[in-house]
């Protein structure tokens, strides 16, 4: 279209760097807001303490993979710039300088919150001095239960460097030998099995880390010598998997590519304390630190080890127990999910909703004798999985059950593995889709035979068929027997088992095929919607925000006129408000007592949002590359009014207007935590205490209201 052609001719004068964010320091900003709930005052301590180790496993993470990429990339001397004009190795400095000062952030929150939750009494031992009693029990505790576990191992040319894995957590001893004086180097590799924090019984809560009960306890570890001190370190490798595209075993390669997994390139050595000057000069030697980066510390090591403490039975320092909804529309038709699904489409809203109605559903599915076929993907389920029993029962019940597990979803590939073996040894059809694609999509398709035909039941989620972080992740689950999207989830399924590419779809647009030219046809209508006068709008909620080819576009739009109202919760590399540029475009991030997840598109169609003729869209997929190129995605379309009016203007809209968890994005890359207001609105609050338009059933619609939220304007 000329209108689109004219925009981006206005955006042409500005340099990559004006253009876009660096990607990696944009998800260092995301992981620093998450550290900054830690400092939170109006949160319980305990639940402070839980952003802290969040914190710290992202970092973890975000180390493993992501700068172990850059650094393979400056080892293979690979100079392909990024989104904003940077090369690897440039990358690489401004990421390890962004680390170090988020890593000594953590260690300051750390130290507040140790003195607060002491405060509370809740104590860590380290470094105080113990009572006797305390004393005792430790040293006890020490020979019954730890003693055992550790293996001591001298280092010297008779003693190779014991490999250290991935997160692992070790001790270095420099000693001397009384008898004759002679220097010894000892290394003492802190078993996974134990516990990271040990509970002190007795009066108040005291605990202590594994590595001070075990540096305490030195003497009797190593009698008959001198202990000159110690260092504690810990180490993170490459975590990345590469996948063969020609592995003639698919199964076999992944076994092989975890183990390679274990024993990837050390990436970051962290060091705790005035470790001995010969033993740093060791780990540095035998870890092979090409491009590894060294961070040293006085504090903790392996913050998000904390996360043990926050299990901890205090109430009182935790958020107040929330149990979520069953929907009354299901309630009302007796517990019957394909009834209440018959009857009209329906969503549930988790996690202010239960997943148990997801779970239900494929239960109801294993059970019900006029059910003939079950389809399901599975990326990432849990190590306890009631999604995975209801398909074994389906399946040894005789049902056709056919599931796509993904075996590439990052971290999760063993247990992945684990459940394919028993979903095949219960007779279920088990596909691992495409090597060089994830299977990313959320869908569950339900046979079930009505009279003398056939019905098709969907389920099309936002989020993973993981119990456990429904309870936490805001998500949405889209219930429909309609049959253009029944038709359209046949023939994504074909797509996946049999790589029949469908020519055409009804409804549901599918990643890598149709899935961003489906976005880019709505974003190019609201152009020619501005150019034409009429009221032209986008608003969207992503996890993250990376293609350069889907920033462009809405760039396009803002310099056309239209307005566009973006929720990205991590990463984002759009810059908004540039002039010129992105004038008409506002990013905000939302953190809070739940992880927003949920993927939401809409688009005003000649109207103001929210209106009743808007195109809305639920999606599996963020705004990256790798989710529009490289992975299968469903952007699905809603259609039901009720349905509609809740996506749009409850669920979008109560992310717009949030006050008390929002954060905006300017110009400069400098995220701004919204300011008080007068009437402040917290999102995560709302849905807690409003049950939603689609699942609220007839009882409800005719008693209390829900509240209905309307949008501030400027010009109201």
């Amino acid at each position: 279209m000329e209108v689109i052609d004219s925009a981006q001719r206005k955006g042409v004068g500005f340099s990559a760097s004006e253009r876009y964010f660096n990607r990696e320091l944009s998800w260092l900003s995301f992981n620093q807001r998450v550290l900054s709930e830690a400092c939170n005052p109006d949160y319980p301590l305990l639940e402070r303490l839980r952003f802290l180790s969040i914190s710290g496993s992202n970092l973890d993470e975000f180390m493993a993979v992501r700068v172990a990429g850059l650094a393979g990339q400056v080892r293979r001397k690979i100079e392909e710039v990024s989104i904003d004009g940077f090369t690897p190795s440039q990358q690489l400095a401004a990421v390890r300088e962004a680390v170090t000062e988020l890593e000594l952030a953590q260690q300051d929150v750390w130290r507040e919150l140790r003195e607060l939750l002491a405060g509370k009494g809740i104590e860590l031992a380290d470094g105080k001095r113990l009572g006797a009693v305390h004393a005792r029990w430790l040293r006890d505790y020490f020979l019954e239960h730890v003693l055992p576990v550790i293996t001591p191992q001298v280092i010297d040319p008779a003693h190779p460097f014991p490999f250290v894995s991935s997160q692992g957590m070790c001790i270095l001893f420099p000693l001397v030998r009384r008898d004759d004086g002679s220097p010894v180097m000892e290394m003492i590799l802190i078993p996974s099995a134990l516990p990271r924090f040990v509970r002190i019984p007795g009066e108040g809560t005291v605990y202590i880390s594994i590595e001070e009960l075990i540096v305490r306890n030195a003497a009797l570890i190593f009698p008959g010598y001198r202990i000159l001190g110690h260092g504690v370190f810990r180490v993170l490798r490459d975590s990345d998997l590469e996948v063969e595209e020609d592995a003639e075993d698919l199964v076999r390669h992944f076994r092989s590519a975890i183990q390679r997994r274990r024993r990837g390139s050390v990436i970051l050595l962290q060091l705790q304390g005035d470790i001995d000057p010969a033993a740093e000069q060791l780990l540095r030697d035998q870890l092979k630190l090409d491009q590894a980066m060294v961070l040293k510390t006085r504090g903790l090591v392996g913050i998000s080890g904390l996360s043990a403490l926050v299990e901890e039975d205090r109430p009182d320092l935790k958020f107040e127990p929330y149990s979520p909804r069953y929907p009354e529309r299901i309630r009302e038709h007796d517990g019957d999910c394909f009834a209440a699904i018959s009857e009209k489409d329906i969503i549930i809203h988790h996690p202010y909703e239960t997943f148990e109605v997801v779970v239900d559903f494929l239960r109801q599915a294993a059970a019900d004798p006029d059910v003939v076929a079950i389809k399901q993907t599975l990326y990432r389920a849990g190590k306890q999985s009631a999604v995975i029993a209801a398909l074994i029962t389906a399946a040894e019940a005789g049902k056709s059950v056919t599931a796509v597990v993904e075996l590439k979803a990052r971290f999760d590939e063993e247990q992945n593995l684990l459940w394919a073996s028993q979903l095949e040894r219960a007779g279920v059809q088990v596909i691992y889709g495409f090597v060089d694609w994830k299977t990313h999509a959320k869908v569950s398709m339900v046979v079930r035979r009505e009279g003398d035909s056939y019905r098709t039941f969907c389920h099309f989620g936002t989020g993973n068929y993981h119990p456990v972080t429904a309870r936490t992740y805001t998500d949405l689950s889209f219930f429909t027997a309609d049959p253009r999207a029944s038709r359209d989830a046949g023939r994504l399924f074909n797509f996946i088992t049999g790589y029949v590419e469908p020519p055409r779809t009804e409804l549901l647009s599918i990643s890598p095929i149709g899935l961003r030219e489906k976005l880019y046809d709505c974003i190019d209508k609201e152009i020619e919607n501005a150019r034409k006068g009429k009221p032209a709008a986008i608003w969207a909620k992503l996890n993250s925000l990376t293609d350069q080819g889907l920033i462009d576009r809405l760039y396009a739009a803002s310099q056309a006129g239209v307005e566009i109202d973006l929720v990205v919760r991590g990463i984002c590399c759009l810059k908004p408000g540039v002039p010129g540029l992105s004038d008409n475009i506002d990013v905000k991030s939302i953190i809070g007592r739940f992880l927003e997840h949920s993927r939401i598109w809409a688009f005003a169609c000649g109207a103001r949002l929210p209106n009743a003729r808007a195109k809305v869209f639920i999606s599996s997929a963020d705004g990256m590359t790798r989710n529009l190129d490289r992975r299968v995605e469903l952007l699905v379309p809603i259609r039901n009014r009720t349905i509609h009016d809740q996506v749009l203007g409850q669920v979008m809209l109560a992310n717009l207007l949030d006050t008390e968890q929002s954060w905006l994005l300017d110009s400069d890359g400098q995220y701004q935590r919204v300011g008080k207001v007068e009437k402040p609105f917290n999102l995560h609050r709302y849905f807690m205490t409003n049950p939603s338009l689609s699942g609220r059933g007839a009882a409800l619609e005719s008693g209390r209201k829900v509240p209905k939220l309307a949008l501030r304007r400027e010009t109201d």
